[in-house]
C-alpha cells in the first residue's frame, strides 16, 4: 500500500470505508442485454436507437446456461443486466442472480417480485415527473413514473436513477421526493441527446444548474441520495483532473474487440476483463453502449464511475482528493451490495458531509423556473 495511502486511513471513517470496500474482494465486471424485447421506447434509448435489438436473444435455455458456465469459468463475477427491459425475462435473471452479484436496471413497468430476488439491487429509470415521463417513455398515454411507484412502494432494493436534462430542472425536486416518500433510494443519470431532439432535451446547454439542483438534494436528503457531489461533477464537467472525457480514457470497453486495442495500449487505465454482450450473447460490442455510441454524447454514470476508480494514483496528492477517490469506490460496491448494504447506507450521510465543500465552493441556484415553450428556447450549440 503506498505511503500516502497509509497516512490518509489513520482517519477513522476513512478507514471504515475502505475496509468495508475490501470485504467486497477484487471485481471483475461485465455487462449483458439480457433480452432484445422491451414493452416501451423510450425517446432517446441508446438500446433501440442503435438498432441492438437485432441481435436477438436466445430462446432455447441450453444456450443461456452455457453462457453462465462461460462467464463464471471467465472469471466474471459481477453483471450489469440490461436489454430490452429485464423484467420480462425473470426466469433468466434468476440463473444469473443465483450465480453473480449484479445489478439489473428496469423500466419500472413490471415488479420484479422480492421471492426469489430478495437482496438484488434494482435500478429503476425515470426521466421526469409525470408529464415529462409519460412523454419520453409512454408515447404520451402511459405514466411510467407512477406505475414504477406502484411497484416498488417501500423497496429497498429500488434505487431510482432520473436520466436529469438541462431543460428539466425544476422537476428534480419533485421527482425526488416523490421517490422518497415511496421509501426508495436516489440516484441520478445524464440525459444525452442522442436522437438529436435538441431544445429543452439538449445536453448542449451544460449540467451545471442540474448540478447545482442536485446538490442541494444532498443536502435535503443526504440518506437517500446515493450520487455523491464528487461523481456528479467529474460526469457533468467531463473532466478528471487534466483528462477529457472520450474513447481515450474510457475504462469499460471490451477487451475482445480488436478496434479497442488502440485505446488499451495508450497507456491510460482500464477495466482488462470487462466485456459487452449484445442480446445473443454471443457477439460483443465496443463499449457499454454500442459500436456506434459517440463519447461526446455520453454521459453514462456507471462509465464515469469506473473512470475515477482506475485512476487512484490521480486521486493521492492529497487527503481531500483520495477521499473523492474512495467514497466514489465505496459508491459503486453499494450500489451493486457487493459490501453489507444496511451497514453502509448508514455511512451515507457522512460521506456527503465529507464531501460538502464541493457543494460550497459552487455558486448558489436560484429557484429554477419552468423552461421556455420547445419553440423558444435559445441553447448554445458547441
Amino acid at each position: 500500500m503506498p505511503n500516502q495511502i497509509t497516512d490518509y486511513l489513520e482517519d477513522p471513517f476513512l478507514r471504515r470505508l475502505y475496509d468495508l470496500v475490501k470485504t467486497a474482494g477484487p471485481m471483475r465486471p461485465s455487462q449483458i442485454d439480457i433480452t432484445h424485447s422491451c414493452n416501451i421506447r423510450c425517446e432517446g434509448c441508446y438500446f433501440f436507437s442503435e438498432e441492438l435489438d437485432q441481435f436477438q436473444a436466445p430462446k432455447d435455455e441450453t444456450t443461456f446456461d452455457d453462457f453462465i458456465a462461460q462467464e463464471k469459468a471467465r472469471g466474471t463475477n459481477f453483471l450489469t443486466v440490461v436489454g430490452g427491459e429485464p423484467s420480462l425475462m425473470l426466469d433468466r435473471l434468476k440463473k444469473v442472480y443465483d450465480n453473480f452479484k449484479l445489478i439489473v436496471v428496469t423500466n419500472g413497468i413490471r415488479r420484479i417480485p422480492t421471492e426469489g430476488f430478495e437482496n438484488m439491487p434494482i435500478a429503476v429509470s425515470v426521466w421526469g415527473d409525470h408529464e415529462t415521463d409519460t412523454r419520453l417513455r409512454g408515447n404520451g398515454k402511459l405514466d411510467v413514473f407512477a406505475k414504477g411507484l406502484k411497484n416498488y412502494k417501500d423497496d429497498r432494493r429500488a434505487i431510482w436513477y432520473f436520466t436529469a436534462n438541462p431543460g428539466h430542472v425544476h422537476e428534480i425536486e419533485s421527482v425526488v421526493g416523490q421517490i422518497v416518500d415511496n421509501g426508495n433510494f436516489m440516484g441520478f443519470n445524464f440525459y444525452g441527446d442522442i436522437a438529436n431532439h435538441g431544445g429543452d432535451l439538449d445536453h448542449r446547454q451544460g449540467f451545471d444548474r442540474v448540478r447545482r439542483e442536485i446538490d442541494r438534494m444532498i443536502e435535503r436528503y443526504p440518506e437517500r441520495v446515493i450520487n455523491t457531489s464528487y461523481m456528479n461533477q467529474v460526469i457533468t464537467t467531463r473532466k478528471l483532473y487534466d483528462d477529457d472525457w472520450g474513447f481515450s480514457v474510457c475504462a469499460t470497453l471490451s477487451d475482445n474487440i480488436e478496434k479497442n486495442r488502440k485505446r488499451f495500449e495508450n497507456g491510460n487505465p482500464y477495466l482488462p476483463h470487462y466485456r459487452v454482450y449484445n442480446p445473443d450473447l454471443k457477439t460483443t460490442r465496443g463499449c457499454c453502449r454500442s459500436d456506434k455510441w459517440d463519447c461526446e454524447n455520453c454521459y453514462d454514470t456507471w462509465a464515469n464511475i469506473s473512470w475515477i476508480i482506475v485512476n487512484v494514483e490521480k486521486h493521492l496528492g492529497s487527503v481531500q482528493e483520495f477521499t473523492h477517490w474512495l467514497t466514489s469506490v465505496f459508491i459503486f460496491h453499494l450500489t451493486g451490495r457487493t459490501i453489507n448494504f444496511e451497514e453502509g447506507i448508514q455511512l451515507l450521510p457522512e460521506v456527503h458531509r465529507r464531501l460538502r465543500h464541493l457543494r460550497e465552493e459552487a455558486p448558489a441556484l436560484a429557484t429554477s423556473p419552468a423552461p421556455a415553450p420547445l419553440e423558444d428556447l435559445v441553447y448554445q450549440v458547441l
